[in-house]
């Protein structure tokens, strides 16, 4: 938040005069995705892929499975997450991976990143 007066102009506060450091690569992409609109594009690619391969169904019945045996009162959805993620990003299909990893390499080289 910066201090305003009439008589001068707003003193910047101590965090906004820090140095910033120049965006990452991984940063960049993620904007040109953003600014582009491919990264909603890609999302729903890999949401329309995992569904017909299965691997929606087999993580509904790990997320069925995990409440059953903890009690359906007795799970959030944290512990969802939590329990799930790892069992979910380790089990998508390598064909799946490759496709949407190169449609990011073309769309890179179609904007010259």
């Amino acid at each position: 938040m910066r201090r305003t007066s009439i008589n001068r102009p707003p003193t910047p506060d101590p965090e906004e005069s820090e140095i910033r450091e120049p965006p990452s690569l991984q940063d960049l992409v993620n904007i040109k995705l953003l600014e582009s609109g491919e990264k909603e594009r890609l999302k729903e690619l890999l949401r329309e892929r995992l569904i017909e391969c299965g691997w929606r169904d087999e993580m509904k019945a790990l997320c069925r499975s995990y409440a059953r045996k903890k009690g359906r009162n007795n799970v959030t959805v944290d512990d969802l997450i939590h329990v799930i993620t790892p069992k979910g990003r380790a089990s998508i299909p390598d064909p799946i991976k490759a496709e949407l990893l190169r449609k990011i390499r073309s769309f890179l080289v179609a904007t010259a990143l």
